[in-house]
Formats: C-alpha cells, structure tokens, sequence
C-alpha cells in the first residue's frame, strides 16, 4: 500500500512539472511574439506613440508611476510569486527534493552564473557605470528556452528538460538573491520592519490553519507596498508571499492553497504578465542607438557572457561535477545532447533584461545592453537548437544502423 502511495505521488510529482513546463514553453511563444511587435512597433512611425503609452502616469499620490514601472515593478511581483511557488514545489517534492537530485542542476546553475559574471566584469574593469551590469548575463529565460525546445518536440528526452527546468528554477533563485542585495538602495527601515510584521502575520495565518487564498492575496498586497517603499525592489515580496501560503494539502482536499494559487497564476503569468513584459521592455529603437553600440565593452560583456559564458560554466559544471562524483548526468542524455541544452541556458530574455532594467534605468547604455540581450540570446537559441536537431538525428541514425 505504501509502495502505491509513493507511486502515485512520484506519479503526481511528474505530471505537475510536465504541465509546468508545458504551459512555459506555450507562454515562452506568446513572449517572443510580443517582443517582435515591441520592436517593430520601437522602430516605425507609431513608435511615439509607443514610448508615450508605456510613460502614462497610473494612480495617485505617491503611487503614480508610469505604465513601465507598473508592469516592471508591479505585475512582475506575480511573475516572482510564481517562481517562489515553482521553487517550493521542487524542494519540497519534486525534482530539487533531494541532494542526489540537486546536486547536478545546482552545479550547473552556479557555473553558469560565475563564468557568464566573470566575463562581464573582466571585459569592463574599471568602468565603474559598466560594471552595474555584472548580472546581465547570469539568468536563464527558462520560457524562452523551452519554447524552443517544443519545436523539437519528443525527439528531446524529457530528463533533459526536467533538468533545464529545475536548473532554470535555481538560476531564478541566485537572480532574485542577485537583486536584493545587488540592487537594493536608500532602505528605509520602517518600511521594511513593517513588511517583515506582515510577512510573520501572513506566517502566523499559515500556523493557525487559514486555507482560503484572499487573506494571503490581501496581506500580499500590503507586503508589496511596504516593500515598494523600503527600497528594496518590490517584486521581491511576491517571493515572500510564496513561502507563506500553505503547501501541502489536507485530508479530503483535492489541492493544497498553494497548488491553487499556482495554477491560477500560471495562465495569468504566461499569457497576460509575461507577453506585457515583453511589450514593454522589447521595445529598442534600432535608429536611436550610438555608432558601435553593439562593440562597447558592455554590450560585449553582456552578448559573450549569455552565448559563452552560460554554454561553458553550465556544461563544464555538470561534466567536472560527474567527473569528481559530485553528481550524476541526466539518465538517457547524451553529452550532445546536454551541450544543446547548456547552450540554451544562454536565453537570458526575461530575467535579462529586467535586471538591465534595474541596472540603467532611463540611460541610453539600457538600450545597449538590451540589444546584447537580444545577440546572445538569438545566438543561443540558434547554436542550442542546431546541435539539440543533429543529435536527434545522430540518435535516429544509430537506430536505423542497429536494426
């Protein structure tokens, strides 16, 4: 009975992060269309129109900001509740529930954050404004990437693309940690003492049995705009808010709170959040960029760090951490195969351009390290797909030899 029981849930374990990653790859098309009519409505005769719509002041009083900062600063705080629920999920019962399973993707995530950050700071040393944009290049755009993995289809076994996510899933944890201490300024301590109060009451409503979503969504919103107010970035506080909501379901429930608010939120994030994201931010004026934009260091930094330096600490990790018995390659991938998917940890899109948002604000060096977003993220997802098809195809050959 027992062995049914771990069955059954190994079985639900799966199935949810397959409609995870399903629904990713389906949201991660709709964020690339998006960015497509960004850019080309930056770059033709409507395009004041465009920069105009995303300045228009929204709300009152200190709360008037403009579109961009609502959609930047405010509805990406849902994006970063979905993550902080993913996060739980995996390490409470998924794939980052054990260290055996953790230690790989882990790996894999930290060397490809160090050596795309390395390059970065080596290439524009000394450039103090330049070197805000360390962590340009360290996230992986985990809806990007697997939207380019759908076009392959079945022909990518799925423990490579269990492995992409939960690597994908710790990137976003190291990028959340990279802006709250990387890109936090002026705290103002009563702000952020009151958000911590809210936070515990939110804890407290957990401990006392509390299993309806709108006393968590409400006490989230107020965690927000204290955040919003500390100085600390405001989007931080939608990872708060997911390690508060109940996680485990009861006896004679179907899903536990969080389960619901994650699913809830899933369609929200990726057809409504994350294609607004894109619009907003996709948006480059080819006609307004500098002469060389694309050969300062910075953009140089950021373009080599995304399509080299995540191919190289991603797949150097994971062969150097098997190597040294510190973890295992994903069962049934191929080295190929693997290649194809540490060069796809280059797409830095989303992740990418939301800390070079946080990094040059307002500055025409933000267009700069956007376009390098856009090279080494295409460049990533051309190589990654070239070398993920020809292994497929090497894979057909040695079948068609061996029969």
């Amino acid at each position: 009975m027992q062995h049914l029981f771990i069955t059954h849930a190994a079985r639900r374990q799966v199935a949810a992060l397959v409609a995870f990653m399903r629904s990713e790859s389906a949201g991660g098309l709709v964020l690339i269309v998006s960015a497509l009519v960004a850019l080309g409505w930056a770059n033709s005769a409507a395009a004041p129109a465009y920069h105009a719509l995303l300045q228009y002041p929204l709300g009152a009083g200190e709360l008037a900001k403009p579109v961009h900062i609502w959609i930047n600063d405010g509805l990406m705080a849902l994006f970063f509740l979905l993550v902080g629920l993913e996060l739980r999920r995996e390490i409470t019962q998924g794939e980052l529930a054990s260290p055996a399973r953790l230690a790989a993707p882990g790996l894999a995530a930290l060397g490809g954050m160090v050596v795309p950050a390395f390059i970065t700071v080596a290439l524009n040393w000394g450039d103090g404004t330049a070197l805000r944009g360390w962590a340009v290049p360290v996230a992986t755009d985990i809806a990007f990437a697997l939207a380019v993995l759908s076009v392959l289809g079945s022909r990518v076994p799925l423990a490579l693309k269990v492995f992409l996510t939960a690597l994908a899933i710790i990137d976003d944890v190291g990028a959340i940690l990279v802006i709250a201490v990387f890109y936090t300024q002026g705290l103002d301590l009563a702000a952020l003492s009151l958000a911590a109060l809210v936070w515990l009451g939110l804890l407290g409503l957990n401990r006392a049995g509390v299993r309806r979503l709108w006393p968590y969504m409400l006490g989230g919103a107020a965690l927000w705009a204290l955040v919003f107010h500390s100085g600390v970035h405001a989007t931080l506080a939608g990872v708060a808010l997911a390690f508060v909501v109940p996680m485990r379901a009861r006896p004679g429930e179907d899903q536990a709170p969080a389960e619901r608010l994650e699913h809830r939120l899933g369609l929200w994030v990726a057809y409504g959040i994350l294609p607004l994201f894109g619009l907003a931010n996709a948006g480059l004026a080819f006609g307004t960029l500098p002469p060389g934009a694309l050969w300062d260091r910075l953009a140089i930094g950021t373009a080599l760090g995304l399509f080299v330096g995540k191919q190289v600490g991603v797949f150097g990790a994971v062969l150097l951490a098997a190597r040294l018995g510190l973890a295992r390659l994903p069962e049934g991938v191929t080295r190929t195969q693997l290649y194809g998917g540490a060069v796809l940890c280059g797409i830095g899109f989303t992740m990418s351009l939301f800390i070079g948002d946080l990094a040059f604000r307002q500055t025409p060096r933000g267009d700069e390290v956007k376009l390098a977003v856009f090279v080494g993220s295409l460049a990533s997802a051309a190589l990654g797909l070239l070398v993920l098809r020809l292994a497929a195809q090497a894979k057909v050959a040695e079948r068609v030899l061996a029969e």
